[in-house]
């Protein structure tokens, strides 16, 4: 093993990750990835069993399918963030979906992946946000004080586009209502997402929400 895993075995030792998602074989290949990276696992494949679980003890992190059998994750995603306790939730997407990721995002999810799910991508995420669970200081109001960079560099334009995006419209709704293509709104929006250092949209709406 060698000292950066032995390092992340050894601070992840004792944290419980709790994962939500109907399909048993995600739940499993999830844990096993996490138990090897040091951390403590539990699952639920329904709503009703997290929130029993929930109530036992809280997890560190959680990770919930924006689709649970017949219910909204969304919905177990207000619950834990109800709880004040500023638990970072991750919501995975059997496919992309720009308005659900918007949602999510303004409830306060830490990211929204797509399957099939980029396991380091995941991994990383998950310690950055533990990692600022330690150095970033307490919860105000429900949302941890971020300095945002890059919004000074934004042009008018931009800042429209952003406005958009973050409403939740697609390129050809935005450049619709804005009067241009759909591709000059893809290149608005690359530009804006480089300037803000956002790796995708639900990155995008993390720096938006919580600058």
């Amino acid at each position: 093993m060698s000292n950066e895993i032995y390092y992340h075995s050894f601070l992840n030792r004792g944290r419980l990750i709790h994962i939500v998602d109907g399909d048993p074989a995600t739940c499993e290949a999830l844990s096993v990835l996490f138990r090897l990276e040091g951390f403590q696992t539990s699952f639920s494949l329904n709503a009703e069993h997290f929130i029993i679980n929930l109530e036992r003890r809280r997890p560190d992190v959680v990770i919930i399918n924006l689709a649970v059998g017949e219910e909204s994750g969304l919905a177990l995603l207000r619950s834990v963030k109800a709880m004040r306790t500023g638990t970072p939730v991750f919501m995975l997407a059997e496919a992309p979906q720009v308005a659900a990721t918007v949602t999510a995002m303004k409830l306060g999810a830490s990211d929204v992946i797509t399957k099939p799910i980029d396991t380091d991508y995941l991994l990383t995420v998950i310690r950055d946000a533990l990692r600022l669970d330690i150095h970033l200081r307490p919860v105000q109001g429900g949302r941890r004080p971020v300095e945002v960079r890059g919004f000074a560099q934004l042009t008018p334009r931009e800042r429209q586009v952003l406005e958009l995006i973050t409403n939740g419209q697609s390129n050809k709704e935005a450049g619709r209502e804005l009067g241009i293509s759909p591709r000059t709104i893809e290149v608005h929006r690359a530009r804006v997402m480089e300037k803000l250092g956002a790796r995708n949209t639900a990155d995008l709406m993390r720096i938006v929400l919580t600058g």
